[in-house]
């Protein structure tokens, strides 16, 4: 069966919303195959179109209910016109993405909706898991990754991920009235979240725990790291040049401190053009760590996959005996005539 691609045209359409709104993945992706990088613009393109979505529109709730409406309509096989949902119902049938990954990113955009708040960091993770572990899970599936272990550690990365934006987003997400940062974190350091939010200001209370929230970034990225060496060869460098350029914003938010609020920290273009050969020229991580079992709040990511992999495989057996069944009566057909 020849598997669906994306038009061309839809393709550069979402490239070109990630070089405008997604410089550090835009970045990255150019180290990955053309066949990946295709697949994997459509994927982020999908899901800077939903965040904008919800985060632009008042009626957060009626925002949503259209995303699912889209996403139901990219999976049936009747998109809309929108050039990103044409190309997302090509890749999510090219790869078999199974549907409850994007509709995990859309309930974590319902939770953003919902204005709601997290305690402590388990809680953080739940949330992280949805809007980016997803997206790790899938991208993983857009490079033939399907092992449990691999999945675990590319949602991983997408949580690290997460976590980066959020440090790095704490000013501008104040502005919305927003505030993402464990709150119980807030109150060990001195800091009622609810006034904070009506006065947003750097402090060093604040630069501890957004220091802790990085700390355990990191631990992911490290986790991450060992996943690398489970994907194909040629999708390493690329992969690495992510986890190398957000983990690299984080570091960034934490060395302008004061100076830079409420400003969001860039990555510059020498160091991320440093970072990419860095990324390069050391494409293969330890593999130490790599079976570790994946974060509480990714394992219906994992198992999601998991799942569609066994039906996929069972499928095939049954279209295989179905097929061999069906030699089986041609030949005795065959035989019967001859012997006639």
């Amino acid at each position: 069966m020849r598997l669906p691609r994306p038009d061309p045209a839809d393709v550069a359409a979402c490239s070109a919303l990630l070089k405008q709104h997604a410089r550090s993945f835009h970045a990255a992706s150019r180290l990955l195959p053309a066949s990946v990088r295709e697949s994997a613009s459509v994927l982020y393109a999908f899901c800077r179109v939903a965040d904008d979505t919800v985060d632009e529109h008042g009626g957060r709730h009626l925002a949503i209910a259209k995303l699912r409406a889209r996403l139901d309509a990219a999976y049936d096989g009747k998109p809309t016109s929108n050039a990103v949902d044409r190309a997302l119902g090509a890749v999510v049938a090219r790869h078999a993405i199974p549907r409850l990954l994007p509709e995990q990113l859309l309930e974590g955009l319902t939770w953003d909706a919902e204005g709601r708040t997290y305690d402590s960091l388990d809680e953080l993770l739940d949330y992280a898991a949805r809007v980016a572990g997803s997206v790790g899970a899938m991208m993983a599936l857009l490079m033939g990754a399907r092992s449990s272990a691999a999945l675990a550690r590319a949602c991983d990365l997408g949580v690290a991920m997460q976590l980066s934006n959020i440090a790095r987003d704490v000013a501008e997400d104040a502005g919305r009235g927003r505030l993402y940062l464990p709150r119980e974190w807030l109150r060990e350091a001195g800091i009622d979240g609810d006034a904070w939010l009506a006065a947003p200001a750097w402090s060093p209370a604040l630069e501890g725990v957004l220091r802790r929230l990085l700390a355990a970034a990191d631990g992911l990225y490290a986790r991450a790291a060992s996943g690398i060496s489970a994907l194909p060869l040629g999708c390493r460098p690329g992969i690495n040049a992510a986890r190398l350029l957000y983990a690299a914003i984080g570091h960034e938010v934490l060395r302008v401190g004061a100076s830079g609020w409420p400003r969001r920290a860039v990555v510059s273009p020498g160091r991320r053009a440093w970072l990419l050969a860095r990324a390069a020229v050391t494409p293969w991580p330890l593999a130490a760590g790599r079976h570790e079992p994946p974060l509480h709040a990714n394992r219906i990511l994992v198992a999601a996959v998991r799942d569609a992999c066994r039906r996929s495989d069972a499928d095939f057996v049954l279209e295989l005996f179905l097929r061999l069944s069906q030699r089986e009566r041609v030949q005795t057909t065959v035989m019967a005539r001859r012997a006639s």
